[in-house]
């Protein structure tokens, strides 16, 4: 089991929270719907007590008791609001009517117009003749109950929200000092067979050894030192200074020239016009960045091949493209190389890419990343740094 294999597991993590959060809020909408429809037919049939109330008291045999309990029944509707009209449309009492709807006639007949379309009435009629319809709207309590399942389900969205950013923090920060503290194990380790190989070079030379011998030796100690001082760095914020950017591809180009294979070409190229400008960057983080590109794509590489570093720019920014001549990236895995622990080779632990993406995207905020791959053919991976 690779180290970070615990986090390749996010996306179930992912899938499982999404379809908890849209259980509750199924179970949620069909039990208030239900309720609500409950709650809607009970208050139709207090609006039919209420009328059979109505009609009662305009009765010309109504009895005193009978007339009273119709008061009664009418009084108590504190909650439904009701309109009714004659036959002429017009409005000739209401009760429990929303205060901004009775503001101005033009909004007391809107609200008409309103109940009119939402369901049919309920006519009472006079013992002289005239017809009165009776439209009534939902109450106050029953308009706020509908509007209880949405705010519901936005507070379990969000409490989703909270737990997914929470989760993706607290995985970060663990990634973070597990880099940091093996980067600085590493610095710490390398120091003393580093110190020790100087002393070699002395006594090579001491010993006559072939200069051409030492001068290469002695490029690999200078690696090892500045590799040594990278990851001696990591967790500290890094210092960006204005660079000479060809220069640094330059430097790094030659030096893994002398150490690819020799059936695989690595070159550099670059419009003359580029290889004086400069951007503020972090020269040893920025050329390990584009040292752990070039060795991925001579890794890419079965037999003969080719990896080109190209320089360009656009209005907005410079960029450097690494291309290589390998087996290419499946379209599914070139997002998802870039993170911790993903990786297609049988070692490594499939940090390179990730802390590549760290330094080109949170250190110098530029971006990297794959702008094209073909199975096959190759692929090219695209820095871009803005222009200061």
């Amino acid at each position: 089991m690779r180290f970070f294999d615990f986090y390749s597991n996010k996306n179930a993590w992912k899938g499982l929270m999404l379809i908890t959060a849209l259980l509750i809020g199924a179970g949620t909408l069909i039990y208030t719907e239900t309720f609500l429809s409950k709650l809607r037919n009970e208050e139709v049939k207090k609006m039919e007590i209420w009328v059979e109330s109505l009609r009662t008291s305009v009765s010309e045999e109504v009895e005193d008791a009978q007339l009273q309990l119709s008061n009664t029944v009418m009084k108590n509707n504190t909650t439904i609001p009701i309109i009714m009209i004659d036959d002429q449309g017009e409005v000739q009492s209401w009760r429990n009517i929303p205060e901004r709807f009775l503001e101005t006639p033009t909004a007391l007949e809107k609200y008409r117009d309103r109940l009119m379309d939402k369901r049919e009435p309920i006519e009472i009629l006079f013992p002289y003749g005239e017809t009165l319809r009776v439209y009534f709207d939902d109450s106050l309590l029953l308009t706020q109950l509908r509007i209880y399942p949405r705010v519901l389900l936005a507070v379990i969205a969000s409490f989703l929200i909270i737990a997914y950013v929470t989760f993706s923090s607290s995985r970060r920060a663990e990634q973070d000092r597990v880099w940091t503290g093996l980067a600085k194990e590493t610095a710490h380790q390398i120091g003393t067979p580093l110190s020790s190989l100087m002393g070699w070079v002395e006594i090579l030379r001491s010993k006559n050894v072939d200069d051409d011998i030492i001068v290469e030796i002695e490029k690999d100690i200078d690696r090892l030192t500045r590799i040594t001082d990278r990851f001696s760095k990591i967790g500290s914020k890094p210092q960006l200074k204005p660079t000479i950017i060809y220069d640094g591809l330059k430097d790094i180009v030659d030096y893994l020239q002398m150490r690819v294979p020799r059936k695989i070409e690595l070159s550099l190229k670059a419009p003359n016009r580029l290889k004086k400008v400069q951007a503020p960057i972090n020269l040893p983080l920025f050329q390990w960045v584009i040292e752990n590109l070039i060795r991925n794509g001579i890794d890419s590489i079965q037999g003969a091949g080719e990896v080109k570093v190209i320089m360009g720019e656009q209005p907005s920014y410079y960029y450097i493209e690494i291309m290589d001549t390998g087996k290419g990236i499946p379209l599914r895995q070139q997002e998802a190389i870039f993170r911790p622990g993903f990786t297609t080779k049988s070692r490594g632990w499939g940090l390179g890419l990730s802390l590549s993406r760290r330094i080109i995207n949170d250190y110098h905020k530029g971006k990297i990343f794959v702008a094209q791959s073909e199975l096959g053919k190759g692929s090219v991976f695209r820095i871009q740094l803005k222009k200061s």
